[in-house]
């Protein structure tokens, strides 16, 4: 579990993962949960690389969830993230994302942590800036590319 002044983080069980995926109506973001709970199970050494991670306030209030999409051979973690639209513009996204790249980092083998981002999704644009993301030049299916070293 990460601590941090407002939060815990910690990723989720295979339990939890389960009940989420089948409580999840958006059919491409339950195909996405299906695939990392998979992955996550083949490799279970690597499960907090493919665990969906859950954001909550110190008190317990669940208020958001966080992802890598594993970890290549070459040391590069996608991290997704979302926080529930009454929990935003408090901050809480940044400083999840902060203290999840310090963890990430303290790997050695990790090298470098890639998000995508949409066009419009002004806000989380400036969360991956405040945490140190810059773009890297390519497009992927949901938009700009950002990399953090």
């Amino acid at each position: 579990m990460i601590t941090t002044e407002h939060l815990k983080i910690y990723p989720a069980t295979q339990k939890q993962m389960e009940a989420f995926i089948l409580a999840v109506t958006d059919s491409e973001l339950k195909k996405a949960y299906m695939e990392m709970l998979e992955k996550g199970l083949q490799n279970p050494s690597q499960w907090n690389w493919y665990a969906m991670w859950q954001i909550e306030l110190k008190d317990g209030t669940h208020i958001g969830e966080l992802c890598f999409k594993g970890l290549s051979n070459d040391g590069v973690a996608e991290i997704g993230y979302g926080i529930q639209e009454a929990h935003q513009r408090y901050g809480y996204a940044t400083e999840a994302v902060k203290a999840v790249l310090a963890w990430a980092f303290s790997f050695k083998e990790v090298t470098a942590i890639e998000a995508e981002v949409t066009i419009e999704n002004i806000a989380s644009q400036k969360v991956l800036a405040k945490c140190g993301f810059i773009a890297n030049g390519h497009v992927g299916e949901e938009g700009p590319r950002c990399i953090c070293k």
